[in-house]
């Protein structure tokens, strides 16, 4: 990490250290500072803490894996969409629409956890391969406008789908829990939600983080990247397919929440710059720390939760047209 890189990392960082202590310390029922360090301390030690059992039960079992959840959801969300492209997301590109049919369809017939997270990435990387296909079957002048084009047809596609299965589903069971799991939540998040959650992450987020140094040479034009020495085929499928994965994972168990694979990483971009080996784990505290703000948003500004896909879009909308219009001056 270089000296140029630090400051960007510590702003990432505190933006994820002030997430976690509003997510723990505010609620319905308020935690003070003094209860949630002294909880958390005495846990790792082992001990008993001084605070009382209602007060821990709020920290440890229901606030806890929501908080561990958010950060995992918002970080694979954020290094999903720093992998797949500098203008382009994982909603955008159909991963989300994909593993959203995917996962349905698990709901649908009443599969397991693990069934449904197999059945999102299956429809996340058919998604994105569909996108990619056609995207590359179509010569244009901007090939960036046809992947976002391209993945918009997608995504309706798919929706349409989506649309058919909640058309067919059981009006008391079965519909309500899709309509609230696409709109996006983490309020069903429990401890045994972290682990089929944390291994694809991990997995996929790892897999990037080891092709850091070739996804640098693959931002150059693609007979440059071969000339190299990249092969920039197997390079491309390595990536979608390791983005995928986390992106499918996220949308399994918290639903769809857009926009974020598009903010974060260009926030990210402004802190430390365009190289992976920086970009990476900036976007991943960042997108961590930036879906924990929005979790708490979420859970606290009205009566009733808000759905995290209906926030996330509130903000990713105006700052998605902020930056087209910024690129129409660059390219002016």
């Amino acid at each position: 990490m270089t000296r140029s890189a630090l400051p960007g990392l510590a702003i990432a960082t505190a933006v994820l250290f002030v997430g976690l202590l509003l997510a723990f310390t505010v609620g319905r029922y308020p935690v003070s500072m003094a209860d949630l360090f002294n909880v958390l301390l005495a846990k790792i030690r082992g001990e008993p803490a001084d605070a009382s059992t209602a007060v821990q039960s709020v920290i440890l079992q229901v606030r806890g894996p929501r908080v561990l959840a958010a950060v995992l959801v918002g970080a694979a969300l954020a290094v999903a969409g720093t992998a797949f492209h500098p203008l382009v997301s994982p909603d955008i590109l159909g991963a989300s629409s994909g593993a959203a049919l995917g996962a349905v369809i698990g709901i649908f017939f009443s599969l397991g956890v693990l069934a449904i997270q197999a059945l999102a990435f299956a429809g996340g990387l058919l998604a994105v391969a569909a996108v990619y296909l056609i995207g590359s079957a179509v010569r244009a002048r901007d090939p960036i406008l046809v992947l976002v084009l391209t993945g918009v047809v997608v995504g309706a596609l798919l929706g349409a789908g989506v649309g058919l299965l909640k058309y067919l589903a059981d009006p008391y069971n079965q519909l309500p829990a899709m309509t609230f799991w696409l709109l996006g939540s983490l309020a069903a998040a429990n401890v045994t939600d972290l682990l089929p959650l944390f291994g694809p992450v991990a997995i996929g987020t790892a897999i990037l983080v080891a092709l850091r140094w070739r996804m640098n040479v693959m931002s150059l034009p693609e007979e440059e990247a071969r000339s190299l020495g990249v092969a920039t085929g197997p390079l491309r499928i390595a990536i979608v397919a390791a983005a995928t994965l986390t992106t499918s994972a996220s949308v399994a168990t918290a639903g769809i929440i857009g926009w974020v694979g598009l903010v974060v990483p260009h926030l990210a971009r402004s802190l430390v710059g365009p190289d992976f080996a920086r970009l990476l784990p900036t976007a991943a505290i960042l997108g961590g720390g930036y879906l924990l703000l929005i979790d708490t948003l979420a859970r606290t500004a009205a009566q009733v939760e808000i759905p995290l896909g209906i926030l996330t879009a509130v903000v990713g909308t105006p700052f998605f047209i902020w930056l087209l219009a910024s690129m129409q001056k660059t390219w002016s």
